[in-house]
């Protein structure tokens, strides 16, 4: 699928980015080059004891903000594959600073969009987020641009051959700022705090994220979101996990929080079709054969009133899953004795 392919990843400092790159490059050694684009040069410096250049040669490493649309042109030169990864992600940061997350998670996108309709990149793959489904803060409603701006861009190709497509999921499992390394270090102090006992969410581990974006550049036909099928957790059993013996405090939802996440609403499902292990929200401007899309994966259209919700899943982790899962992808010395 990659042999003889360059790639260029936006955000390829991020825990996608990185986790990204080591299955690239030991999955696709013949890759010809692989571009870490990022704005962070300390974490290319940190990242690039790990990954040499010396050790792989196909790799370079690019300073550069998806906000400049001309250093975005200069990485691009000769590129095939384009995975965006890069964005500002913390909700409370977006509420408060919201033009600054529009620049980058959505005039950011279009920029990259442009970059490739002016290079010959032939593939694309935006990462999204549950946030974007029913957007309640501007993260989300910045995410839900973002995936709008790329499903569009199908539109605007002209005769180049080139798709673009999303891939869509939920919480991964111990990145930056998410619950499970805040309980494992809250529990310390004897309390947990939770937002609200009926919260539930989405989650995936990275290897599962990297796994569906390779997917989609696998399948693509441009223009679709792929949403994985993943478990649900409840907050109060991640909680159990990390510190069964600790007290909760309810501390009440944040601006912008949900009770449960979705990823496929009620209206998406009208345009939607269900494969065994994912999802593929359609693009709403008829570009293929839609029929034959379905009948190429086997998939079938989702059900009326159908939604893919966190709270509503058919599929759980129970609590001794949940431990299991943080010592293979968040903490291998983890244990709960004693909490």
């Amino acid at each position: 699928m990659l042999k003889n392919k360059a790639i260029l990843v936006t955000g390829g400092t991020g825990s996608f980015g990185k986790k990204f790159v080591e299955t690239v490059l030991t999955s696709y050694p013949e890759i010809t080059r692989l571009v870490i684009y990022s704005r962070d040069e300390l974490k290319q410096f940190e990242m690039s004891q790990q990954f040499s250049s010396l050790a792989y040669p196909q790799l370079r490493y690019f300073i550069g903000d998806v906000r400049d649309q001309a250093r975005l042109m200069r990485a691009m030169e000769g590129i095939d594959v384009v995975v965006h990864a890069a964005a500002l992600k913390q909700v409370p940061a977006a509420e408060y600073n919201p033009m600054e997350c529009i620049k980058t998670n959505v005039m950011g996108a279009q920029n990259v969009i442009d970059a490739c309709m002016s290079s010959h990149v032939k593939q694309v793959v935006a990462l999204s987020t549950d946030k974007a489904a029913a957007p309640i803060n501007l993260y989300g409603a910045t995410k839900l641009c973002s995936d709008k701006l790329f499903v569009a861009a199908n539109n605007m190709k002209g005769h180049r051959d080139l798709k673009l497509s999303v891939v869509r999921y939920g919480n991964v499992m111990g990145s930056r700022g998410s619950v499970i390394p805040f309980f494992l270090k809250k529990r310390q102090e004897g309390v947990l705090p939770i937002t609200d006992e009926r919260m539930t969410r989405f989650n995936i581990s990275l290897d599962e994220g990297v796994e569906m974006v390779l997917r989609a550049l696998q399948i693509q036909w441009g223009g679709e979101i792929y949403v994985p099928k993943i478990p649900s957790y409840r907050i109060t059993d991640v909680a159990r996990a990390i510190a069964p013996n600790c007290p909760h405090k309810v501390v009440g939802i944040r601006p912008g929080e949900k009770l449960h996440e979705e990823m496929v609403t009620e209206t998406d499902a009208i345009n939607t079709i269900e494969f065994k292990d994912y999802f593929v929200i359609l693009p709403s401007m008829k570009l293929w054969d839609v029929n034959g899309f379905a009948k190429a994966f086997d998939g079938q259209f989702c059900s009326p009133g159908f939604a893919y919700n966190s709270g509503t899943n058919n599929q759980w982790l129970s609590v001794e899953a949940i431990r299991k899962l943080i010592t293979l992808h968040v903490d291998p010395l983890f244990t709960c004795d004693g909490f």
